[in-house]
């Protein structure tokens, strides 16, 4: 199986300065591969390093050590623990993406040009962009009258469906997923695991952290139970 992404030996350790400066190491010797088209979900309990995992790889954090290969199909065979910050943001924006639990936006920014964003930072047409983004949203289950209001209004559930969609729309090779089916009920769920599935059939390889292992389980091809520290 060719892997798209390989994590060797991965630790991630943070100094609490305002504790004594002491330092804990929340991800210790992590090692596993994700193929294209494979989703991994990832559980555990809350606060044993599971959304560090995902942030090493997306380099919001810069890991401790260990190595994270990625196949691009830009730059070819890269570690991302390594690679200058450029290449990093070139990466984000054409072949990694990440859903956070917290939706992140400009004052206002509408919803239509939030989920939107990934598309023009790729240099689409700003009108083929917002037809793209109009069908987002209607699946997401949004109401047209709020397509121009700012997602700083919306409720926790709507602002995860504009979060989803943003990470979705540029259809990503490697896609990050941080409790990606939070705050939604149950029909809007069943919408985002289609979504997961659907890109998988695209071949876009999925790292998911859920609590929500009646939900995502079933789709995804591997479990891991993630253990303090390790």
């Amino acid at each position: 199986m060719n892997h798209l992404l390989e994590v060797h030996n991965l630790y991630k350790s943070f100094t609490l300065h305002l504790i004594d400066g002491r330092t804990i190491t929340p991800v210790r010797d992590v090692s596993f591969t994700v193929a294209a088209g494979e989703h991994l979900l990832i559980h555990g309990r809350s606060g044993l390093g599971k959304t560090s995992i995902l942030k090493c790889i997306y380099r919001t954090y810069l890991p401790t050590s260990g190595a994270i290969w990625f196949e691009s199909q830009h730059v070819g065979r890269i570690d991302l623990s390594r690679a200058e910050e450029s290449v990093i943001l070139h990466l984000r924006e054409r072949e990694i993406g990440f859903c956070s639990q917290f939706l992140r936006v400009l004052p206002r920014v509408s919803a239509l040009d939030t989920i939107c964003e990934p598309l023009y930072r790729q240099q689409m047409d700003r009108g083929e962009a917002q037809a793209i983004g109009e069908e987002w949203l209607h699946r997401l289950g949004i109401a047209p009258e709020l397509w121009q209001a700012s997602p700083i209004t919306f409720s926790g559930g709507e602002q995860q469906r504009i979060n989803l969609g943003r990470a979705f729309i540029a259809r990503p090779r490697l896609l990050l997923l941080d409790e990606p089916t939070a705050s939604l009920d149950e029909a809007t769920r069943q919408v985002v695991i289609d979504m997961i599935r659907a890109a998988q059939a695209e071949g876009t390889a999925i790292i998911s952290v859920s609590h929500d292992l009646s939900g995502l389980g079933p789709c995804a091809d591997r479990q891991w139970t993630f253990q303090p520290g390790r």
